[in-house]
């Protein structure tokens, strides 16, 4: 009985053996990690920078009342086309009490004193005529009497421009607010009965109405200060705007701003560019829109995708790791060029033969979830 016992201890300590001699071959027979491989590829690359901003029409002039008073009539409306001298709105003087009271005076007294001389002038003029004073004397009454009417129209004048906003007759009076310049009216921001101010050494005054040249559009945006270098004066734009769908527009950069503005944490740098207007379609003051500025472009070019390169921690220098054999790779430095982010052009260290390392390993999982189930039992 013990003999039985004995060679089936034997028997089984034999068979558990064997059983761990095949899992270590089964294990140490089949590699830990295996690679995929990829070759050159010939791609259009095409490096840009997309700065978003809007359309906008290249001047703007916002038209401004002389005078103070009540909107009392508008003629136009936004959208307009206009020349200039367009009459477009038309004010209502409400004149400052006081100062109509001192206009008023000033004619009372003006005129007081053109009574007195004229009656001084009327008297040296019939002795005069007879001979009794000298020319030199009646001649310097006349100047007098000459500036006493001067200054009863002047008085009378400014007491009218108080009072009604011009002088009688005048063909181009300060209540009559027309266009400057010719173009679109792209807003009236004001009604019949707002109250405006003028336009002054002391205050920018109420504007009563913008107008613009629409047919003169540039493009305002901003780009950040990591791409600004890039950029140079004359380089062209292709704009495409927000509101119309499947158009381009062709611009050129006018302007690149010397001083940058933070937002949001990041230093943004205006740009301006001249955009050449297409007749076909309208485009509207302040559309939203983003420019696209191509600095490089290379056409079928051998290329490799940017996840697949590797760089080197000291030189920074990017590399590739190419197969020798099953399984086994070579480090190859390569010259890289133009990037489009995605893909990058190489232009020596490897060729269209060669097989290329992707560094994303690929496991057998299954295989491992399997061995983790036999571990447990």
């Amino acid at each position: 009985m013990k003999k039985i016992v004995k060679y089936g201890l034997i028997i089984v300590l034999v068979l558990a053996v064997l059983y761990a001699v095949a899992r270590v071959f089964k294990t140490n027979s089949k590699p830990a990690v295996t690679y995929d491989t990829v070759t050159l590829t010939k791609q259009n690359i095409l490096n840009k920078i997309l700065a978003t901003g809007k359309v906008i029409p290249e001047d703007e002039v916002a038209i401004k009342p002389q005078i103070s008073g009540i909107i009392d009539k508008i003629y136009l409306e936004e959208g307009v086309k206009v020349k200039a001298g367009d009459l477009i709105a038309k004010i209502k003087v409400v004149p400052n009490e006081q100062a109509l009271n001192q206009a008023r005076g000033r004619v009372r007294n003006a005129e007081i004193s053109l009574s007195n001389t004229k009656i001084e002038y009327d008297r040296n003029k019939a002795l005069f005529d007879k001979g009794v004073i000298s020319s030199q004397d009646f001649n310097n009454l006349k100047l007098r009497y000459d500036q006493a009417s001067q200054e009863v129209s002047n008085a009378q004048s400014d007491y009218q421009i108080i009072r009604r906003g011009s002088a009688g007759g005048s063909a181009t009076a300060n209540t009559n607010i027309r266009a400057t310049v010719s173009g679109t009216i792209l807003e009236i921001p004001v009604k019949e009965g707002d109250q405006v101010i003028q336009s002054n050494n002391f205050n920018d005054g109420t504007t009563i109405a913008t107008i613009a040249d629409l047919s003169k559009m540039i493009f305002e945006g901003k780009v950040d200060e990591a791409e600004v270098g890039k950029l140079k004066v004359d380089m062209p734009l292709s704009i495409t705007l927000g509101a119309i769908q499947d158009q381009e527009l062709a611009a050129k950069l006018k302007f690149i701003a010397p001083k940058g503005v933070e937002e949001a944490g990041a230093v943004q740098f205006k740009i301006e560019g001249d955009v050449e207007v297409n007749e076909d379609f309208t485009i509207r003051a302040g559309y939203s829109a983003n420019a696209s500025i191509v600095l490089d472009q290379k056409d079928s070019v051998l290329s490799l995708k940017e996840a697949h390169l590797q760089f080197d921690k000291e030189t920074e220098k990017p590399y590739v790791e190419v197969m020798t054999g099953e399984n086994e790779f070579e480090r190859k430095d390569i010259e890289i060029g133009v990037s489009d982010g995605i893909y990058v052009e190489v232009l020596s260290g490897i060729t269209e033969e060669d097989k290329i390392k992707v560094w994303n390993k690929i496991e057998a999982v299954e295989d491992e979830d399997n061995n983790n189930a036999d571990d447990d039992n």
